[in-house]
């Protein structure tokens, strides 16, 4: 999917309190973030001793990551794995301290109403979406041919530059299907056709971890342990409680009530073989392992992986320290 962050950078001192801004990747416009802007609502961040005073959104991907390694005093990012990993192997001191979102359940792949297209198995010969080079969705998209029977030359794959993008391209008869992820989907599902919903089609794959650099580990370990407990509470939130979440993501992501119920709904109830959508930090070692190799397809990573090496759970509560 997209290239997702959360930079958490420290801003001021105010009241002799430490002041701390949350800077999401894609916050806003991509489904990962929704429960950070839940626990800044509820309150979950003040319960934790955490003076966060406002949620920034930032771009995802690769220039992120490289802000937050940059910026000094930066204790905690939410980011694709994939971008990580290749980060990891290109030398930055990084390590995965949590698993936020477990599976790709808000990706489907949609066509016109009248399309002839009613699965997968009707992608061969046709043109398929993809947002940008080594993407998770050109990844996602070499899967699913996979899963139908076939291979990346029995269709030809589109590059449409974004998801918005595809979407255009698809009224615009330059591509036959493309992907769309929440809360967009919520948004338009009444005009496309869902032809592919993911979880029911591919496998648990991770696909946004909590990370820190191992400088920031050692000196603000109970600030990164604060803000898993605070994402943590959030998500528990969620699915307890989706309309009262879905006001909240509604008025941070500028949405209509019942998209944003929509959204919520549909994520918090998703299962990918039993794997929810958001994660409450515990690894799951197998999705993280097929996205890497789903990343690996498209170019994005190269190089031998020591996931013993790269993964940290000391951070995470008691009872989600053990890997799946």
């Amino acid at each position: 999917m997209h290239r997702l962050l959360l930079s958490i950078a420290v801003a001021l001192f105010a009241g002799g309190a430490l002041a701390e801004e949350i800077a999401v990747g894609n916050y806003g416009v991509s489904a990962n973030g929704m429960p950070f802007g839940v626990a800044m609502a509820k309150g979950y961040f003040k319960d934790e001793g955490l003076n966060v005073t406002g949620l920034i959104s930032s771009a995802g991907g690769g220039t992120s990551l490289r802000n937050m390694l940059a910026g000094g005093g930066v204790p905690y990012g939410e980011v694709n794995p994939g971008v990580v990993v290749s980060a990891i192997l290109q030398g930055a001191d990084l390590r995965i301290v949590s698993d936020n979102v477990l599976t790709v359940a808000e990706f489907v792949w949609a066509v016109k109403p009248e399309s002839p297209i009613k699965s997968v198995k009707d992608f061969k010969g046709k043109k398929i979406g993809y947002t940008n080079p080594r993407s998770t969705s050109q990844a996602l998209a070499r899967m699913l041919l996979q899963a139908g029977g076939y291979t990346e030359a029995d269709a030809e794959l589109v590059k449409t530059g974004g998801f918005g993008e595809g979407i255009a391209a698809l009224d615009s008869g330059q591509i036959d299907v493309a992907p769309i992820t929440e809360p967009l989907w919520s948004k338009v599902k009444n005009k496309y056709r869902a032809v592919v919903v993911a979880n029911d089609v591919l496998p648990p794959l991770d696909n946004v971890v909590g990370v820190a650099t191992v400088e920031m580990m050692e000196k603000r370990g109970d600030f990164i342990r604060g803000v898993i407990r605070a994402r943590r509470k959030a998500v528990q939130f969620m699915k307890d409680h989706p309309d009262e979440a879905a006001e909240i993501v509604a008025k941070q992501y500028n949405l209509d009530l019942e998209v944003a119920r929509s959204a919520v709904r549909n994520l918090t109830t998703a299962k990918t073989q039993g794997v929810p959508y958001w994660g409450e930090g515990e690894i799951h070692l197998d999705g993280l392992k097929r996205m890497i190799e789903a990343q690996r397809s498209v170019g994005a990573i190269s190089g031998e992986v020591d996931y013993s090496k790269i993964i940290d759970t000391r951070f995470l509560p008691d009872d989600l320290k053990k890997v799946k």
